[in-house]
């Protein structure tokens, strides 16, 4: 993992992911082959007459978050399911627009290890090794997760929470932006993307986010912010009940 995103960082390596459609993918989605084929062209945007214009454009808007968000500090977060802060003090955003996974949808970077305080209810399933954990909550501070608890699979997250000492901090905090994706599926390809939601990576950080935390886990946990979840940066509401507000406070300038 570590040498995978070291090497994409420094652009040695080059790599694209998608999915194709089969009979487990859909099981695991519960849907029919036929239904999970038209879920994976929506989100794929491929049910558009030019869905290449469609990605360009996703593109732009998503370059135009990233810009915005260049030079600033503090998020807050707050939700139903959520009260947490961090900084994003010489961090990197990226506009993730389907150059490496297709479906692309979501803009992320990777949080100041140390800035991490408050909590987060998970609201889908976290899976990893094929393992299912639901309703995880994470408390943090300073950066650590402290508490960590789930009504199902407890005592693997924490089992997972303690393979080394990075993996109890965040190596990526990002906001899906695919609002093509409508579903949670059990498939962090695309899950990680629906738009409304935010993503936290327990975990090895991106390098070229900035991120210096190391693990040997990466482990993505989605939380759905359109129950009316609020986004501040630096004081100025950015996101609300899953939709970006920068378009506005652009206008006010």
């Amino acid at each position: 993992m570590a040498t995978i995103m070291r090497r994409t960082a420094e652009g040695e390596m080059r790599w694209t992911l998608t999915q194709f459609p089969t009979h487990a993918a859909a099981q695991d989605a519960d849907m029919s082959l036929s239904q999970y084929t038209d879920f994976v062209f929506k989100a794929l945007h491929l049910d558009q007459e030019d869905s290449v214009s469609v990605w360009k454009e996703k593109s732009t808007r998503q370059q135009r978050l990233v810009d915005w968000l260049k030079g600033k500090d503090k998020l807050t977060i707050k939700g139903e399911n959520i009260d947490l802060s961090l900084s994003i003090a010489g961090r990197t955003f990226i506009n993730d627009d389907g150059h490496y996974n297709m479906p692309g949808g979501e803009i992320f970077t990777g949080p100041v290890e140390d800035s991490v305080n408050g909590w987060v209810r998970f609201t889908y399933p976290a899976i990893y090794g094929g393992r299912e954990v639901s309703d995880v909550e994470l408390f943090f501070e300073e950066g650590r997760i402290t508490k960590a608890t789930a009504k199902k699979n407890e005592e693997y997250l924490l089992s997972v929470l303690d393979t080394d000492a990075g993996a109890r901090y965040l190596g990526e905090w990002a906001i899906g932006t695919n609002y093509g994706i409508d579903r949670f599926t059990r498939n962090i390809l695309f899950d990680e993307k629906i738009g409304g939601t935010l993503h936290m990576a327990v975990g090895a950080g991106y390098p070229e986010t900035g991120s210096v935390n190391k693990s040997g886990v990466h482990w993505d946990m989605i939380c759905d912010l359109r129950d009316g979840a609020q986004i501040h940066v630096d004081g100025e509401k950015f996101y609300e009940a899953g939709n970006f507000l920068v378009e506005e406070m652009e206008k006010a300038l």
